[in-house]
């Protein structure tokens, strides 16, 4: 049966069509999510793409946390359901406290567009089985409120327990802290990144780099195997 990942789309999301055709690509069934509908539809996992929900107000994911769908969202990413936040999407999770820490503006003041080198630190998520840890991989990077921060507290929890999932290398690009680029929470099921796997999945498109498929079939693969 073949596996179904929702796609939710908030008013502003810029990316949702590129994240389910990421997850078309890597074989899995992509279902459309309304931000204003509580129904997850009995998918499987569920992506939050890029892009600037409402605008970015007050701050990036900040409104979009008390979306409808988020409420039932946040329920069952506590239950196990794996959730990957993609950029916008990590900001909301930052919002729901599903991850810690916060998104704030880059550190430069400047929107950031160019592809990324970054290490994988965590291959053992819902999401990065696919890789290696130590591989480096190019993911395209494009945001402006892109610097992860948290208490040194939070930053030394995350290193100890092995839940830093990537890296930024050769340049951090927005002053993210430890040089984070994406983190999961305790269980593993849900990660969050700024640089987006859904734009590397084409050897026709872009930089014609793959990396980024890596994220769906290793989800492929999770809910296969379970």
């Amino acid at each position: 049966m073949t596996a179904r990942i929702g796609v939710i789309t908030f008013p502003g999301s810029l990316d949702d069509g590129d994240t389910r055709r990421a997850i078309r690509l890597a074989g899995a069934e992509p279902v459309t999510l309304w931000h204003r509908d509580k129904e997850l539809k009995q998918v499987d996992a569920v992506v939050l793409p890029g892009g600037f929900s409402y605008g970015d107000y007050l701050r990036a994911g900040a409104i979009s946390r008390f979306s409808p769908v988020m409420e039932t969202l946040i329920d069952e990413a506590r239950g196990g359901l794996p959730v990957l936040g993609i950029c916008n999407g990590f900001q909301v999770l930052a919002e729901t406290h599903l991850l810690p820490g916060a998104m704030l503006r880059n550190n430069h003041l400047h929107f950031i567009c160019r592809e990324q080198k970054l290490r994988v630190e965590n291959a053992e998520t819902s999401w990065t089985t696919d890789f290696t840890a130590g591989q480096e991989i190019h993911i395209p990077l494009k945001n402006v409120d892109g610097r992860y921060v948290a208490d040194e507290r939070t930053l030394d929890m995350l290193e100890a327990e092995g839940r830093v999932v990537f890296r930024y290398r050769d340049l951090n690009p927005n002053g993210s802290l430890r040089d984070i680029a994406g983190i999961t929470n305790e269980a593993g099921n849900v990660v969050g990144l700024m640089p987006h796997p859904e734009h590397a999945v084409d050897p026709m498109v872009g930089t014609g780099g793959t990396d980024g498929l890596g994220f769906f079939t290793s989800i492929l693969k999770k809910l296969v195997s379970a």
